[in-house]
């Protein structure tokens, strides 16, 4: 054997010691993840941190059993999840634990802002959720891409965000909450069923459709059902659908029927076969809600989400006794409640604290 081939020997030796080494290190840290968070669901990626607040004791004027509130906080949109927490903490004397999903770059930003608040005082865990391997799994449409929300995707892992929790609320942040949100937490879940969800053909919200982007009150504003992958699923087109700005969600259930692994099938199976419709509005993450739910949830009184307040022609829609009556508000659409156009903006101010930062702050008509 030349000296050639012997250094060419040594090095595939030593590159698979390498290899071996590499794997095993892998295998090791899967343990001990798998130790540090037994409950954790399979596929979910962990988050970077998770800490309670300091405060581990509810107020004691704060009684009954712990009501998980999930609500991401983007650093955009931080001023946002602020007000949906306040409204929420001032209008219960139930113990409320806020998980709150952000991003790194947000910590700081939102740790300062709680700090300024009576907030401070709720029990409140701020994670910090890795949303860029969901964004790997989205088509690379451009136009799309631009709509994306990554933190959005947090809502398919409720069990890992909350482990301890036998049941949990999930809250998009352009929300308001006017009434206590025991009432909401404290609705039945058919059994067998994982979730809850307002129907978009419910009294309340079929007042307000979207014009202009397709038919968004059924299934076939969400899904494409020329695709072979969906019309194998047998799904009716014509079927109501539903928004996933509030979940009221049975984390038990939720885990045995593997509900996060199959949002993920979906959400990858599209990123290679296009499955969802041309007229979609912003929400990528509804179409793998809508086929893994598929006739498969339980109602919210649609006085608990009262929708489309972001939508065009909003304040025309909905009488301001009835916004009143709400119990939960939801800006969906495009214009915010702390934007420059957007109709019962005075409901949302009545919760928003200003940012001692003073980076984010509302845009009124007279600036």
């Amino acid at each position: 054997m030349t000296l050639r081939r012997v250094n060419v020997a040594l090095l595939v030796l030593l590159a698979v010691a390498f290899l071996i080494i590499v794997q095993r290190n892998i295998l090791n840290l899967n343990d001990f993840l798998r130790r540090e968070n037994p409950d954790a669901v399979p596929g979910v990626v962990l988050p970077f941190e998770a800490e309670f607040s300091p405060n581990l004791r509810p107020d004691p004027g704060r009684t009954g059993v712990e009501i998980p509130v999930v609500i991401t906080a983007a650093q955009e949109r931080v001023g946002a999840a602020v007000a949906a927490m306040n409204s929420i903490y001032q209008n219960t004397k139930s113990n409320v634990v806020f998980y709150i999903v952000t991003m790194n770059d947000t910590v700081d930003h939102l740790k300062l802002w709680l700090s300024k608040t009576s907030l401070n005082s709720a029990k409140h865990k701020i994670i910090v959720f890795d949303a860029y391997i969901h964004v790997l799994k989205i088509p690379e449409d451009p136009e799309r891409m631009k709509s994306v929300k990554p933190l959005t995707f947090s809502r398919f892992y409720m069990p890992t965000l909350a482990p301890d929790a036998e049941k949990a609320i999930y809250l998009d942040d352009d929300v308001i909450v006017q009434g206590d949100i025991k009432e909401l937490f404290d609705m039945n879940l058919k059994s067998g069923h994982a979730a809850a969800f307002s129907d978009d053909c419910d009294s309340a919200s079929s007042k307000g459709i979207i014009r202009g982007a397709g038919n968004q009150i059924n299934y076939l504003g969400f899904l494409d059902f020329k695709k072979d992958s969906i019309k194998k699923l047998a799904m009716r087109a014509n079927t109501c659908s539903f928004n996933p700005g509030v979940i009221l969600a049975n984390l038990t259930e939720w885990k045995h029927q593997n509900i996060t692994s199959q949002l993920e099938h979906w959400m990858e199976l599209n990123a290679h076969e296009d499955l969802y419709s041309k007229t979609l509005a912003d929400s990528v993450t509804t179409p793998p809600l809508l086929i893994v739910f598929y006739k498969h949830y339980s109602p919210i009184d649609p006085m608990w989400h009262v929708r489309h307040l972001g939508a065009t022609g909003a304040g025309n829609r909905y009488s301001p006794q009835f916004v009143k009556a709400a119990k939960l508000l939801h800006w969906n659409g495009h214009y915010k409640p702390w934007g420059r156009t957007s109709s019962f903006s005075d409901i949302w101010n009545k919760w928003y604290i200003p940012d001692p930062t003073g980076k984010f702050h509302p845009i009124r008509k007279h600036e």
